[in-house]
């Protein structure tokens, strides 16, 4: 399997990077925008990212879920679901059962 070419970027704050993906998203714009508390502090930048532009900002939404669904989210891996589950049990709640 062959990789990509990376190819410069500049975003629209001037920050230059490299990808070799369609991902438009900015390392420099997503690092400086990272939560510093809560849920999403915790995870990584592309997992923050897609539950952010999915809107699930709170862990009342993230429990409106199923894992499979969470899952199921570009930039959502497997790593980010105990960190997710970790965070859910600490304020009560979990994913959604998938018979719910």
């Amino acid at each position: 399997m062959t990789r990509a070419a990376k190819t410069l970027r500049t975003c629209e704050n001037g920050h230059q990077y490299y990808k070799s993906s369609d991902c438009p998203t900015c390392p420099t714009c997503q690092a400086n925008a990272a939560p510093n508390d809560g849920f999403l502090a915790k995870l990584a930048g592309p997992a923050r990212g897609a539950l952010e532009y999915e809107g699930i900002t709170t862990l009342e939404k993230l429990s409106q879920y199923t894992e499979k669904e969470i899952l199921s989210i570009h930039g959502i891996g497997p790593k980010s679901i105990p960190t997710l589950k970790d965070a859910l049990a600490e304020d009560g709640l979990t994913f959604r059962d998938n018979g719910r």
